[in-house]
């Protein structure tokens, strides 16, 4: 059982005899393969066309690649335990050459981009992104590579609360379940009592809130014993330290705003103007997070997260100026992990059956056991 401490190391299980655990025996997919590449562009298709529909967004490109000077890159957390595929490019014969680094996520280039494409308050853009992590333990629902629909829209200063979150979140998920009712008019044999369909709707609960339910309880058992209580969540706070001076997960310091005070319902004190969706996994009985988003930091809230990490260097790179000197958009936005939410609503055992990646010898026998045929 891993301590409160080294749960914040990572989201993966870290083990595979602790996987051994999770994947389901006596497995059968509801698909069969070509079955389910075709429910997989279904899937994807109607998300894209839908999530742009209700936030306002547009369909644009998105680098795979970045310059390391820029900045952009994301690293994910604010403890250096991820860190970017990074080369050299001799471009030139080394007069003119580029160090680069592979994107983990585009959470800071959609930013930026926001000004580029010269898009407006109310208005935002969605891209098909491709990530490596090579920091991840692969398991059943983490890859080392990544597919995200990764969303920015422009906001006002006004709306940078509870309020404003809340209803975005609400349309992230209509949008959700209606690629949920779609897939199954497409195979209706995904519509089954074995496994049940996602919840109508979400239950917004605080960090804080599940802390005081389970409060000896490491951040992933916690999630897996709410969600049996609650199929689908929105954990708000993610990043500030709770009561137990741990954050429910570790989150960088210069997008998600998790340190902006707020109230609870009730009129608590709390942190943060961001966090995740998550859904109980019928198939494998444990948390499945499908989505990380929030409202973005602004020039004085980067400051103050920077500084509270003892980060301030990164102030030298030009999207953390840009921030400072208020010449990008105030924004709200995160990313959608599309094997992630093909999985859930495909009701498959393990992220291989709907994304192609690599996986060690011991996953693919032990998955080849169960029944769970892996994509490579």
């Amino acid at each position: 059982m891993q301590s409160k401490k080294e749960d914040l190391a990572g989201p993966s299980i870290g083990n595979y005899d602790e996987l051994e655990k999770v994947l389901p025996k006596n497995y059968k997919s509801m698909l069969n393969l070509l079955d389910t590449q075709k429910a997989i562009s279904a899937v994807k298709n109607y998300i894209e066309e839908h999530l742009c529909k209700e936030l306002n967004l547009v369909m644009v490109q998105v680098p795979l690649i970045v310059d390391v000077k820029s900045g952009i890159n994301d690293l994910l957390d604010r403890d250096g335990s991820r860190t970017p595929v990074q080369f050299h490019i001799s471009n030139d014969f080394n007069k003119n050459p580029i160090d680069a680094q592979v994107v983990q996520a585009a959470t800071k280039w959609k930013r930026m981009a926001l000004k580029q494409f010269n898009l407006k308050p109310g208005e935002g853009l969605c891209t098909d992104m491709r990530a490596v992590r090579k920091d991840y333990f692969l398991d059943h629902d983490h890859s080392a590579y990544v597919d995200q629909w990764d969303w920015e829209k422009a906001i006002t200063e006004n709306e940078r609360n509870l309020k404003y979150l809340n209803k975005t979140v609400e349309k992230i998920w209509k949008v959700i379940k209606g690629a949920e009712s779609h897939v199954q008019k497409l195979y209706p044999q995904l519509e089954t009592d074995k496994y049940p369909n996602l919840p109508e709707k979400l239950t917004f609960l605080h960090a804080e809130d599940i802390l005081d339910k389970y409060p000896k309880t490491p951040r992933q058992q916690r999630e897996t014993k709410i969600l049996q209580d609650y199929p689908g969540i929105f954990i708000y706070g993610i990043g500030w330290p709770l009561k137990d001076g741990y954050p429910h997960e570790m989150r960088a310091t210069d997008y998600d705003d998790w340190i902006t005070e707020t109230k609870s319902q009730d009129g608590r004190p709390m942190h943060g103007l961001n966090g995740d969706i998550l859904v109980w996994n019928p198939v494998t009985k444990r948390r499945h997070e499908l989505t990380s988003m929030g409202i973005r930091v602004n020039a004085q809230t980067l400051r103050a997260q920077l500084e509270f990490a003892d980060q301030l260097n990164l102030l030298k790179h030009p999207y953390h100026q840009a921030i400072i000197n208020n010449k990008i958009p105030l924004s709200i936005g995160g990313g959608i992990g599309q094997s992630r939410t093909q999985m859930i609503i495909l009701k498959k055992a393990h992220i291989g059956e709907v994304s192609v990646s690599v996986w060690p010898k011991i996953l693919k026998e032990m998955c080849k056991k169960r029944n769970i045929i892996v994509l490579n």
